[in-house]
Formats: C-alpha cells, structure tokens, sequence
C-alpha cells in the first residue's frame, strides 16, 4: 500500500471537495451508464439489440463533437467553479427526467436516447470545466499527484456505480437508478459551493468567446506533436476495441448471469484499473521510458479485448476486463500527465474539449461500430475483430511515430510553455 505521502494532493482542501464529491457523482453516472445500457436492451426485441444498444454510443457521442470546441473556449474565457455549478444542476435534472419517464413505464427509445443525449451535452461542457479546475486547486509540484489521484478515483466511481447499478437494477428496478445519479449531483455543487480561495485569472488570461479563440486552441494541440500522437491513439485504440455497449448481450444471452453478474462484468476493467492506480501513485515518476510504456499499455488493452471475446467462462470473462482496466489506467496517467503540464493554464480548457472528441468519441462511436458488427456476425466476433484491429492500429502508431515511442521523463514536451517540461 502507498504510503500516506503519495496522496499529498489530497492535503489541499479545495481539490479534496472536489475529489469527494466527484467520486460520489461519478459513482452515480457510471451507476446511470449502466442503467441506460439495461434499459434499452428490455425495451427492444432480441433481433434488434445489437443496433439499439451501439446507438446509445451514437446519440453521446453528437453532442461532444457538436459542442466540443465551443465548451473548450467557454471554460477559458468563464469562471470555471461558476460554470461547473450550471453544468452539474443540468445533468441532475436530465437524469431526473430519465427516473420520471422510466417510473412512468414510457415504452419508446427516443425519450432515452434523447435525456441521454442531453445529459451528454451539458457534460461536454463540464469537463473541460472540471480538468482545467484543476491545476489551479493544487500547487504545482502536487499536479501530477492531483491527476493521477483523479484518475484512481474515476476508476473508484467505475467500479463503485456499475457494481451498485446491478444490485439496484435487479432489486429497486432501473427508474431508482436515474433517481440516485440526479441526487449524487448535489454533492458536487455542495463542494464547488464549499471551496474557499480559489485563485482567479485576470481578464488578460482569460479567452474570448470566439472563432479566432478556438482555433488557437486547435491550432496548439495538432502542432504538438506528443499530445497530437497520444489523442490520436487514444481515438482509435478505443474506437476498434470498445465494447461496453454489448456486454448486456454477454451477460443475457452467452454468459447467462443476470443483472447482478452484468453490473460485476461493467465494472472489471475499472477493478483492474484501481488495483493498477494504486501502485502507480507510488511509482509512476519511476517510468522514465514513458513512450513505450504508453504503447505497450495500448498493446495489453488490445490482447485482452481478444481474450474477452473469446471466453465463454464469467470469471475469465472478468480477468480480461479487468486486464483491459489496468492497461488502460497505465495509458490514461500518462497521457494525462502529458497533456496537462505541457500546456498553458489559458489554453488547458480548448486542450481538454479537444481531447474529449477523442478520449469520448472513440468509445462512443466505437460502441456503435461494435454494434454494427454484433448486429451482422455476432457479438464475440465484434469484440475479437476490435481487439486486433487495436493492436494494429498502435502499431502503425509506433512506427510512424518515433518521437511518442522514444519519448522518455526527462524530454521536453514540444510546444509546452517555456520553461516547463513534460514531466518534471
């Protein structure tokens, strides 16, 4: 177990209420995930669930590239507590509006589909909100720590909210579930309400609403080549082996474990995960050589994927899910530690809104291609065919480029802002 300095961004009470209340209100989105996915599957007939369930992936998926750049600019030019405020009432009640419809046994798909939607759209907004937050509730030397200590709690929530879900889809019934993610929401407004102190940007520092504003965002991150190479990675890693959106048909129809097994199945890549976070609090400033280590997190993510379409066993089912977890947390720490220390607190919100087109839009609209492929060949052959198509595309990422696969702790992260180094 880590020892107690190794949670030292925890120290700072700003970023601790932010943290608490996250891994509650994450717990009940993943809890809502998860419900949603359940509760589509009941509404349709056993021919038609491949297609239903990957457009669920589909109707999340529009709202963050409609709004990406848009929110990105947003979060640098507002105050960012204030608008996470707006952005978290909006989601409690979109997901109070999903409980209303299901205790009111609405039959159709497109109320789901639409409150899923629009749920969506006001996390489009949050997030680059939330992640440009941040770097300014935790002193500098502390960001690394603060990031990878978010990213254990994500994982926390994802293990935490699908595990909880099932129970509660299989005891209260899925309109309980929409009800306690609309609660959880007022947690997090308790704690941005809470916070004390928070350093404000001056005038100067903060962007315009306007086209010029989110070019140059773009405009930073896809001249930036290690940032560039790691979206880009993350967007197609995620889009050929995700395939979250069929394990209702894993659990219903070839695994014959019921909800409550459904739920342990959605939340193994994030035990996985949790185990894996936890030993990298600890050690990750001990990876120097964080470019193939990158990749071959990538690679392990794929493999695993295989062996999760392969197995007709739960429990192995669950180690390779969970496999999936632990390599992508690998991925994820060091993406993240990438990104945020090689860009500009003025630009950390269009950076963020970018890398949501990918690091969401490549599970999203992988979630529909696999049910695309389920819907045609089956579903194992679209989890299998999704793993290896994964580690192939990382592959041609690695050879086409060789400054991410020889990219070590101590090199400068081009395009950063003077005087700062990728990982220090």
């Amino acid at each position: 177990m880590a020892r107690p300095e190794h949670f030292v961004a925890l120290r700072h009470r700003n970023f601790r209420l932010l943290w608490l209340g996250q891994l509650i209100s994450f717990s009940g989105s993943m809890m809502q995930n998860a419900a949603i996915l359940w509760h589509v599957s009941l509404l349709v007939p056993e021919d038609k669930k491949g297609l239903a369930l990957g457009m669920v992936g589909l109707v999340r998926v529009l709202p963050v590239v409609g709004f990406s750049l848009l929110s990105g600019v947003v979060a640098d030019a507002l105050d960012r507590r204030r608008l996470m405020l707006v952005t978290q009432m909006g989601m409690a009640l979109s997901a109070a509006a999903l409980a209303s419809i299901a205790f009111l046994g609405v039959k159709s798909l497109w109320p789901v589909y639409l409150l899923a939607a629009l749920g969506t759209s006001f996390g489009s907004f949050d997030g680059p909100a939330r992640n440009a937050l941040i770097p300014n509730l935790v002193p500098r030397e502390h960001l690394a720590n603060a990031l990878g200590m978010n990213t254990i709690m994500f994982q926390v929530a994802s293990v935490l909210g699908p595990s909880l879900g099932g129970v509660v889809i299989a005891t209260l019934g899925v309109p309980w579930v929409y009800a306690f993610n609309a609660v959880s929401f007022l947690v997090v407004i308790w704690a941005l309400q809470s916070m004390r102190d928070v350093p404000q940007r001056s005038a100067e520092e903060r962007a315009e609403v306007s086209v010029k504003a989110a070019l140059d965002g773009l405009r930073f991150v896809f001249q930036n080549p290690l940032i560039r190479s790691t979206m880009l990675l993350d967007f197609f890693a995620t889009f050929f082996s995700s395939a979250t959106a069929l394990l209702p048909i894993f659990a219903q129809d070839i695994l014959h474990v019921g909800a409550n097994g459904y739920g342990w199945l959605y939340a193994a890549p994030a035990v996985g995960a949790i185990v894996t976070g936890v030993i990298l609090v600890r050690w990750v400033e001990d990876i120097r050589r964080r470019g193939a280590v990158l990749l071959w997190a990538v690679v392990i993510y794929g493999i695993a994927t295989v062996g999760f379409g392969l197995s007709r066993w739960f429990w192995l089912t669950f180690f390779f899910l969970a496999i999936t977890g632990a390599a992508d947390m690998v991925s994820a720490v060091l993406r993240n530690i990438i990104r945020q220390l090689a860009t500009p607190d003025h630009l950390r919100g269009r950076m963020t809104s970018v890398n949501m087109v990918f690091f969401l839009g490549g599970p999203q609209l992988g979630e529909m291609e696999a049910g695309l492929v389920a819907q045609g060949f089956g579903a194992p052959f679209s989890v299998i065919t999704g793993g290896a198509a994964c580690v192939a595309v990382t592959g041609w990422t690695a050879a086409a480029t060789p400054m991410l696969r020889h990219y070590r702790k101590e090199d400068p992260a081009p395009g950063s802002a003077p005087g700062l180094r990728a990982a220090e």
